[in-house]
This record gives structure tokens, sequence and C-alpha cells, in this order.
């Protein structure tokens, strides 16, 4: 029989001529479609690819939520396989791995119990060692899908159904990202902070909702500005974020936190703390080794990972006379301590892909939302009326209990009793079959009175469903209060900073150019403030904590400026640094701040011993330097316009010298130079000829043995000279007491050492319209009105001009003023050395204050 059938099929060891050219492009095709499509790329609607939707889905079928006992992975992974997913165990256990890993992951989907791996590239343990379960936030992901909210399609083999995508509640794609390579494309999608990307969604409902319009890119990046990492780390400037969230496509630069530690031996090491997201930690630390074993970096003598469940820590430990910022730069260049990350906003649309802009997927996924909550208040709808028709049978059957029995009592079975109830009381089966099912407990009064209150409670429902299901922008106040739920339970701060990028010329733009107080202490750490966290107090009072320092630290220099002012450093070694004051990181009023040697390509000996702010360049100006040693210089302010950011000179010292103050000055200055001892001189600013950056200079006061000046100021800073001792004495005496002498003499007593009061420790000139903050050795900070302060002789000491402990010293004493009267208001920061403020300011202020006395007025 069997050989019949081979003889007589025409078809057997027949040869079929094909184009292979042909075929293999058909194939490829259907090869290519089939991995876009159901493999590697997300939808767009729940940011999810079919194995990652299969995976849960079996979860939430396994009952395996947050609330439950973790289970098995190679039980979930067998059940997604054997249902849904016949495409091999390990493809399915690395995407339920993925979904588990804080570091990959910014909002996990998967709750790990085990070994899930680690940063450093180690695998997860074997699925039958570790355990899972759904987390919190995937519960809102599958909310509602038994509500026929999404559609379900037949699975591999016809036996079961799966879902097409996900209810998700939240904007999965944007909030997690992907990433994923299909045949000729794919996709990287950034995660994001959830927070910002509902605050997005909210704005583009509020604009349908209120004003009936589509809401304007420009609208959504004020929103939502970066991408946030779920390892952290450092963005580089917006530009890249905005052109990826314009177009579709862009290059985020991502850089690890670091920060450089003195530590006691006088070395210093760089410690990263945050690393760039997918960067393989392990990976990273043996391409360091590699590049100081080859010699590309020098400088490095040890490399340690101190990382623990606390937080990362790698620490790259230097030599004593190496440059950190230099090594560190090395190392943003030749290792992943920088990484970029390449954003592709590609996902699926009706299962075709699309390159999207940042507008489009939110769009797209608000269709999405429309579609599930329209689907899960029709399901409601119905429901509730099918509720409420039974009800409206039982009240039926109860208004005439006594017939209803009779009929039951008297029916040889249930149908009849049924047809026999329809007929008389002209109910419907359903309604039939629940008076036939009803229990003698609902004849009790009570039971009456809840069905009539649940009567009631549908009736409301059913309005106000019917209502959400006739007006759209009801429908959209239903996502929005969702979506705030989900944001205020789940949401958290961002992760990821947003810095400067040195290419990105926008970043001034968006920062607004107010006053700032600079703070720098003596071990070098500098931090940003605001204004607001000063206020004046009374001559003799205790002052207020100025900043959280270490043991032996204080605050030694503070001045007011402008965010958008130049702020040029000269250290001790007589070279000078330039940075744009908002560079410097803001901290509030008792932080630490950030070490200098992080902004600044300090060398290992070398420290910041005056800061001077520049608003604009000008050749009419001149720098005018002075040393502890007497010795002064001036240079044109033009020879500093191009620092470079590993500094330039600025005056050349001798071996035992350092520089110690820094002014702009013009033709007709005239100097004051203090001393510790309480010597003073004063002497015009023409005795001293310009010279060039790399001079050394000329004598400007001679000094005795063991004096030193501790300050210089210029007689058009104020009408009087205010002098500080270290035990916190202190007073004013007109200037023109001083007589003007010759460049290069020995001075004049200005104040009376003794003591009790100390050494001189400060000098400023001053009016009474004046305030000083002064700086003592624990951090503490008094401001000062200068009406308060006496006006005493030459030869005096002064009154106490603040409470201390005994051992607490005064470290430095700065001048701050913001002088409001006769209707103009200006702003002199402690140095005088900042430009007059535009005239639509001064105006803007005059209204301001104008409007302020109105208001106190009335």
């Amino acid at each position: 029989m069997k050989d019949d059938i081979f003889d007589n099929n025409p078809e057997i060891d027949k040869i079929h001529e094909v184009d292979l050219k042909e075929k293999m492009e058909s194939f490829y095709i259907d090869y290519s479609m089939s991995v876009i499509a159901s493999r590697a790329l997300p939808d767009v609607r729940d940011g999810l690819k079919p194995v990652q939707r299969r995976v849960l889905y079996s979860m939430i079928e396994l009952n395996n939520g947050p609330d439950k006992p973790h289970r098995k992975s190679a039980r979930i992974v067998g059940d997604t396989m054997g249902k849904y997913h016949p495409h091999g165990d390990s493809s399915i256990y690395g995407a339920l791995v993925n979904m588990a890993q804080e570091w990959s992951t910014r909002y996990p989907l998967v709750d790990g119990h085990g070994n899930f791996g680690s940063m450093d590239g180690d695998g997860a343990a074997a699925m039958r060692y570790t355990e899972a379960r759904l987390s919190k936030i995937s519960m809102e992901l599958l909310a509602d899908i038994n509500k026929d909210t999404v559609n379900f399609s037949p699975n591999f083999d016809d036996t079961e159904k799966e879902p097409d995508v996900l209810p998700s509640r939240y904007p999965n794609l944007l909030v997690n990202g992907t990433t994923g390579i299909a045949v000729g494309m794919a996709t990287n999608i950034p995660p994001h902070n959830l927070r910002e990307i509902v605050s997005a969604i909210v704005k583009i409902i509020d604009n349908r909702v209120n004003e009936n319009r589509e809401t304007s890119i420009e609208e959504i990046l004020s929103i939502v500005k970066a991408p946030d990492f779920p390892t952290g780390g450092l963005i580089l400037g917006t530009r890249g974020c905005n052109e990826a969230y314009r177009t579709g496509r862009g290059k985020i630069i991502v850089r690890a936190v670091t920060n450089i530690e003195t530590l006691p031996n006088g070395k210093s090491q760089i410690v990263a703390t945050e690393l760039p997201y997918m960067v393989n930690k392990a990976n990273m630390i043996i391409k360091i080794a590699e590049l100081v074993k080859l010699k590309k970096i020098d400088g490095i003598t040890d490399i340690r990972d101190e990382s623990n469940r606390e937080g990362i820590r790698v620490v790259i430990e230097l030599r004593k006379d190496a440059n950190a910022n230099v090594i560190l730069n090395q190392l943003y260049k030749h290792t992943q301590l920088q990484d970029t990350f390449g954003v592709i906003l590609l996902a699926l649309v009706d299962q075709q892909p699309k390159i999207m802009n940042l507008p489009d997927m939110l769009k797209y996924y608000l269709i999405h939302q429309e579609d599930v909550v329209t689907r899960r208040t029709r399901y409601d709808l119905n429901k509730a009326e099918e509720r409420d028709h039974i009800l409206q049978g039982l009240l039926k059957a109860l208004d005439f209990i006594d017939e209803v029995i009779s009929i039951i009592r008297s029916s040889r079975n249930t149908q009849i009793a049924k047809e026999r109830l329809m007929e008389r009381f002209e109910l419907s089966d359903p309604q039939a079959q629940a008076i036939v099912d009803m229990r003698l407990r609902a004849l009790t009064g009570l039971e009456r009175e809840k069905l009539e209150n649940e009567h009631e409670e549908l009736q409301k429902r059913i309005k106000e469903l019917k209502t959400i299901l006739a007006d759209k922008k009801l429908l959209l106040g239903v996502i929005k209060k969702e979506i705030m739920e989900i944001s205020e339970k789940f949401g958290d701060d961002r992760r990821s900073k947003i810095s400067y990028d040195d290419s990105d010329i926008s970043v001034e733009d968006l920062i607004p150019n107010e006053n700032t107080v600079i703070a720098l202490t003596s071990l070098g750490y500098i931090k940003r403030m605001t204004v607001d966290n000063f206020k004046s107090q009374n001559r003799g009072g205790k002052g207020i904590k100025g900043m959280q320092t270490i043991d032996s630290d204080f605050i030694e220099d503070l001045l007011m400026t402008t965010t958008h002012h130049y702020l040029n450093f000269f250290t001790s070694l007589g070279r000078v640094y330039r940075l744009k004051a908002y560079e410097i990181p803001e901290a509030g009023r008792t932080a630490r701040g950030t070490a200098i040697v992080n902004l600044l390509q300090l060398a290992p000996e070398e420290k910041i011993t005056a800061m001077i702010p520049i608003k604009e360049y000008d050749s009419e100006k001149n720098l005018f330097m002075v040393t502890k040693k007497g010795i002064v210089k001036k240079t044109s302010m033009m020879e500093f316009m191009n620092i470079r950011k590993k500094g330039l000179t600025a005056i050349n010292l001798r071996s035992d010298d350092e520089l110690i103050e820094v002014k702009v000055t013009d033709k007709d200055s005239e100097i004051f130079l203090v001393t510790k001892q309480g010597i003073c001189i004063r002497f015009k600013e023409t005795d001293v000829r310009s010279t060039g950056r790399s001079s050394m200079g000329v004598i400007g006061m001679n000094l005795s043995d063991e004096d030193e000046i501790i300050g210089m100021q210029l007689q058009s800073q104020g009408d009087s000279l205010l002098i500080v001792s270290e035990n916190g004495l202190g007073k004013r005496t007109y200037l023109n007491e001083f007589t003007v002498q010759n460049r290069g003499g020995k001075g004049i007593k200005c104040y009376k050492v003794t003591e009790k009061t100390g050494n001189v420790v400060g000098v400023k000139a001053v009016t009474d319209e004046n305030e000083i903050m002064m700086i003592s050795t624990e951090g503490i900070i008094i401001q000062l009105r200068m009406q308060d302060i006496s006006t005493l002789g030459r030869v005096t000491s002064g009154v106490k001009m603040i409470d201390m402990e005994e051992g607490v010293k005064i470290a430095q004493i700065a001048k701050v003023r913001e002088k409001v009267s006769d209707g103009e208001q200006e702003f002199d920061d402690p140095e005088d050395a900042m430009k007059e403020i535009e005239e639509e300011e001064i105006q803007e202020s005059e209204n301001v204050i104008k409007g302020t006395e109105e208001n106190q007025e009335t």
C-alpha cells in the first residue's frame, strides 16, 4: 500500500527550480519583520518587548504579585515558555533578570530574590536558585487587564490567549527606557524620571482641557530636560538631549560623579561614586590599569574597588606630585568614566517601526490611555447595568414576595417557576434566575434596605460612567487623576544631575543673573549661596552658623558678586585661574561646599589666596597685587583676558613670599596697605609703574621683622578704614587721618595691638551704609551695620564686635552691601570690583522697592 502511494505521486523526486536571489530576499524579509515586530523592538504603548510582556503576564496569571511570596524563577520561565514564548529559556530568564536589576532598570518591574548579577558584569545565578515576583509598580502596568482594556490574540498553538499590549497605567517606554537591535535598525531609549514624564503628560492634558490646544515641544522640554539614569551620573549639558527629544536621535554625554580627596599625608585620590549608565565597573578598572601599565596615564599608584551595599566607590590613588585634575581629564578621555549614550527613539506604532520625537511618544501613549480607560469604563458600565438589572428584579420580587413564594412552591421545577415569574412580573431570564436563587435572608428588612442602597449607588455610578464616556475632557481628567496618583506613590528625586558642558553656549542664558555670596575655606572648599541666607545683627551678637566645616578648617574668604561674573582666583604661587560664578555649585548656608581642586587644576601645594569678580575686561583698568612681604605690582586687566584651564602666571614670587590680595584699580586710585602689627601706609597708584604678567613687582611697604601685610584697600571704597583684630575687637578710622606717603615707606600706626586684641586680621574701607561679615575659626558668621561701629582715632583698639568663646579667633572679614536710598539701588561687592548694573535693572529694582513701600503704607 505504501509503495503504491509513492508510485502514484508525480511530485516525488521532482526537482523544483527556484530563483535563489528571490527566495533569499523573501526569506530574509520575513525573518527581518519577525525580529522587528515580534522580538527586538518595544511597543510605543507599554514600552515592552514581546518576551517582557509575556513574562509579566505569566506572573500575574500565576498570582505572583508583590503581596505574595516569591516563586522560583524556573517556574515562571517554564510557564512563559510553555504557554506563550516557545523560543528557549535563556531569552526568557535574561529578560526576567534585566527587569529585576536596579542598575539596569530605573523602576524595576520584577522583585528578585537571590543573586541577580552585579554592575561588574557578573551573571545571575541559574533560574533554579533564584526567586521572583512582580514589583509594586509593575502591577500598574497590568492593572485592569481583566476588564477588556486590551485585545488578546491566540498563542503559538491556539491553546491560550495572550495580550497584544498591557494597559500600562504609566508611560513605561520613557520611564524605564529600552535598548534593542533588530535587523537594519536599532532602538536606544534612555530611562527618565517618573515625576517629570507624568508632569509632561499632565501638561498636555491641561492644555487640551483648559485651553483646547496642543502642547508645544518647548513646553515639554521645560519639564523633561534630560534622562534620569538608574546609576546616576552627571549629564553634561542639554544640547544632546534637546536634539534627541526634537528629532528622535542625539548623543548625551554622561560623566561619572567624582571627587578629589586630599589625604593627611599630602597625597590626593580620585573617588568615583556614580558611574555612567550601562558601564561595566570591573572592565573599567581593568582598562585604567592597562592605561597605567602602558604609561598612557602617569601618576596613578593604586586602584581599589571599595564598593559595597551602601553604593559605588572606586578609589584611584595618585602620586604626591601628580595633578589630580589633569589625571581626571585623562581618565574622562580614555575610559568610561565619561561615556556617550546614543539616543534612538524608535518603537513600534501599529506594528510598524517609527522614529519619534518626545511629543510624539507622549501623544501615542495618551491615545493608548484614552482607549484603555474608555474600554474599562464601558466594561464597568456594562457590569453595573447588569447588576442593577438584577437588583430591579429582586426589589420587584420583594414587593410581591407572597405571590412569588406561591408561584415557586406550586411549580414542578425551576424552569417552570422561572417561566411563570417572567410572565407574571415581566422579568428577564437573569432576573427570574436571581429570584429563584434568592436566599430566605433576603426577606429581612435589613437585607431589603441593603438592596435599595446598592440600587441607588449603582444608579449614581451608571450616570457617572455614562457622563465620562460622553465627554472626552472628563475622560482625560480621569487619566490625569490616576497617573498623578501613580507619580505620588512611586515617584522619586532625580538621580542623574544635569551639569554644564563647555561647548554648550546656551547654559548661561538659562541661569538668572542675580546676587550671590561665594565662600572659600582655609582647606579649599568653595560654595555659592543666595543672599537671603544672611541678615544683619546688632553689634556684639553671637552670629549664625556659616558653614559645616571639618576639624581645623574655617571660612577664609567671602565675597558678594553676581552669577554671571567671572571669578578670578589668584593663588599663593602667583598664578591666576578663572571660572564663571554659576560654575561653582550652589549649597546651603551650613553645607561644606565643593573642594576647589574639583573645579581648578591646582598644583599639589597651591592654595587660593584672593578672589576677585570681573564682569568684563577693560583696557582702562589695572589689577593691583600685593604680597605678604610688601611687594606690589600693577598689570593691565587685558593681560588676563585669556586664561587657560591650567591657569596663567600673575606675578613672579620669591620662594618665601605669597600673593595675598588683588584689586581692580584705575590711574586715580590711592592704595592702603595694613599689617598684622597695626601699621598702615597710604600711597598713590601712580607710584607703581605697570608691568607684564610674569614680572616680580616693586616694594610697596618697608616691613619690620615678623610683620606682614594682611590687607589692601582703595580710597574709593569708603570714607573710613574698618580694622578688626583676631579677638573680635574693631573700630573705624577716617581716611583723612592717614597722610599720603611715597611707595616703600614704613607707614604709620593705625591700630593699637595689645594682648587683649591680638593681631590685626582684617581691614576694609567702609561707609555708614556698608555692612560687613565677620567669620570666626569655628565657622560662625555675624553681619554688622557700619553705622553701629564707633569711629575712633588711629592709635586705638576699638570695641567688641562679636561675642566669642575662649580659644575662638576671627579668621576673616568681608564687606557686603546692598543699599537702597533716594530711589536708587546700587550693588557693591566686597571687593568693589563689580560694574554698575544695567539701567533697566535699576529701574526694575526701583519699581519693586516702590511697590513694597506702597504695600507697607497700605
